[in-house]
This record gives C-alpha cells, sequence and structure tokens, in this order.
C-alpha cells in the first residue's frame, strides 16, 4: 500500500532551470497568466522569470501558451536533449 500523500508522484520530479529564449519573447505575459501556481512573474524588462520557483508543478502550461514558443521549463534529467533545437523545429515548421 502506498502511504505517500496524493500528488507526490507527481513533486518528486523536480525544476531544474526556465528557459527564456528572448529572441523569441514579446513579453506578452501570457507564460504568466496561466500558470495556475503563480510561479512566474515579469522582470522589470516584462520577460518572464521566476516568482516561487518551487510553485512549480511542471504542468508545462506556460510552454503550451506561448505563441512564440520562447519559454521552456526544464526537469532535473528531463528534456536536456530536446532543448533548444526542438523548439527551433517547431518554430521553423509553424512559418514563423
Amino acid at each position: 500500500m502506498d502511504k505517500r500523500e496524493p500528488g507526490a508522484a507527481k513533486r518528486s520530479k523536480r525544476v531544474k532551470e526556465l528557459r527564456v529564449y528572448k529572441d523569441w519573447c514579446k513579453r506578452c505575459g501570457i507564460c504568466v497568466s496561466f500558470c495556475p501556481k503563480e510561479a512566474l512573474e515579469k522582470d522589470p524588462r516584462g520577460y518572464p522569470r521566476w516568482r516561487e520557483k518551487e510553485a512549480c508543478v511542471l504542468c508545462r502550461l506556460c510552454e503550451l501558451r506561448c505563441p512564440d514558443f520562447a519559454i521552456e521549463v526544464v526537469e532535473d534529467g528531463g528534456k536536456e536533449e530536446n532543448g533548444r533545437r526542438g523548439r527551433e523545429e517547431a518554430k521553423a515548421h509553424s512559418g514563423q
């Protein structure tokens, strides 16, 4: 019988970093607005940054809602290989 509290498996993954590709980011704030845990905020120049990294639950809504593929949440042992190269391919296929 598993005695972990509900959601404990999800929290076992840890966020390593937030990547913001500033050359693509238009500072619209969609990523900040869609974060269900308010883990993101805008910096003084309008780019997204962590407000509270530990609050991130890796839902990736910020990535999914970004119209310019300008943000990426990387988890420990996660998407290192796909990183920016994968984003550039996605952007090329979208015609932008």
